[in-house]
């Protein structure tokens, strides 16, 4: 049998096109909204606000649903987001990936802000890339190439310290849009 409609109708407005990218200052804002409905009133990870000192120097990326695959008629509003920030000369981090619940299903997001995560701090002279990665996150992550380190326990809950493996991490070449874009379902 059939998923029920109203399953299927949800399915059906999910967009199948989606850019990730770097955030401007109005998606910084949506991005923080998002962060602390996924960290704080969901995960229940943090008591209001999940911001810290981080977020004064990181690079904030954002995915956007793109209608009908087009830009236009505005930005779209963010449904997924993760930061980025500089450990030492050569050492990026990244954390605080979150997509909205109801855009999880569309499956490719996650995987497409951690791609841009990396390929970006490659770009700015990253050799290496870790993040400290929440335990039913670490399949995925494995997936995309990333190898655990050890583990820990941050806000009371099990994570793994994970390192990218920058080989499956290119550069963005010189003028090339620093991007990715999403397309689901051919």
């Amino acid at each position: 049998m059939n998923a029920p409609l109203p399953a299927l109708a949800a399915r059906l407005r999910l967009s199948r096109h989606y850019r990730v990218e770097h955030a401007d200052g109005a998606a910084r804002t949506e991005a923080l909204a998002l962060r602390r409905a996924v960290f704080c009133a969901e995960q229940g990870l943090f008591d209001g606000s999940d911001a810290d000192a981080i977020d004064a120097d990181a690079l904030l990326l954002v995915a956007r649903p793109c209608p009908d695959g087009v830009d236009g008629g505005g930005p779209a509003p963010v449904v997924g987001t993760v930061r980025i920030h500089r450990l030492a000369p050569d050492v990026w981090q990244g954390s605080r990936l979150a997509v909205a619940a109801e855009y999880r299903r569309v499956g490719a997001l996650g995987g497409a802000l951690i791609q841009l995560a990396v390929r970006s701090a490659a770009t700015l002279g990253c050799t290496r890339f870790v993040a400290q990665v929440q335990a039913a996150n670490v399949p995925l992550f494995q997936r995309l190439h990333w190898r655990r380190t050890g583990e820990i326990v941050l806000h009371g809950r099990p994570h793994h310290l994970m390192e990218a493996d920058l080989a499956h991490y290119p550069s963005f070449a010189a003028g090339e849009a620093m991007r990715v874009d999403v397309k689901r379902g051919a």
